[in-house]
């Protein structure tokens, strides 16, 4: 019994340590000078988290001059994370995406509009019924104007539903690339089931509520 409780003892110190280096190592992530991605052939890239990458997604792959949207992984302190490894919830990292745009055709304060009006803005650590901190909402700045626009939008969006919004403002440091499974998922399986019950649902309400925005074939 002794030599148990002495196990026990030993097993709740180290995951104290655990938990008290990973807090410090997360704070250095949200506390580093962000790191801007250049314009690249006439292209711009933002990164947002704002719960399972499949539903956000869709989501800007159908705004008017995005060209392209990545899933993958940001916000953590590890390095390479895994879907595995994320969905433990002690790597910091959140599903993310990548979005490739044309800033001539969409600004990112209206990449930032598209975020904060597709989803539940208030809802902590998830989204729907994906809940955790790799579902949690993030959205990454890459520069001081951008964090300006991001904390602007959330404040008025904070007084116009008066209540807290849940989503945490981030330096952009790095963008890790999902497994190619995780790539083009709503496109490529329209039958399964969490795209049919959760993503395109999801999908439908953001389309109704900027049609201006969308693409002519959606």
């Amino acid at each position: 019994m002794k030599h148990l409780f002495s196990t026990l003892l030993l097993v709740l110190l180290v995951s104290c340590q655990n938990s008290a280096q990973n807090k410090e190592e997360q704070l250095k992530v949200i506390n580093a000078k962000p790191i801007e991605v250049p314009i690249k052939n006439g292209k711009a890239k933002a990164y947002f988290a704002s719960g399972c990458f499949w539903c956000v997604e869709a989501i800007y792959e159908s705004v008017k001059g995005v060209d392209e949207v990545i899933n993958g992984y940001s916000g953590g302190h590890t390095k390479t994370p895994s879907y595995e490894a994320s969905n433990t919830g002690r790597t910091g990292h959140a599903e993310a995406v990548e979005v490739i745009y044309d800033p001539n055709i969409v600004s990112f304060e209206t990449l930032v509009d598209v975020y904060f009006g597709s989803q539940d803005p208030t809802q902590v650590n998830g989204q729907g019924n994906d809940i955790g901190s790799q579902y949690r909402s993030i959205i990454f700045y890459q520069n001081e104007a951008q964090k300006q626009i991001i904390l602007k939008k959330k404040e008025a969006l904070a007084k116009k539903l008066n209540t807290k919004i849940a989503a945490e403002v981030y330096p952009f440091q790095q963008f890790w690339v999902a497994e190619d499974y995780h790539q083009n998922y709503e496109r490529l399986h329209p039958n399964n089931p969490y795209i049919q019950n959760v993503s395109i649902p999801r999908l439908n309400r953001f389309k109704a509520k900027f049609p201006q925005l969308l693409k002519s074939n959606h």
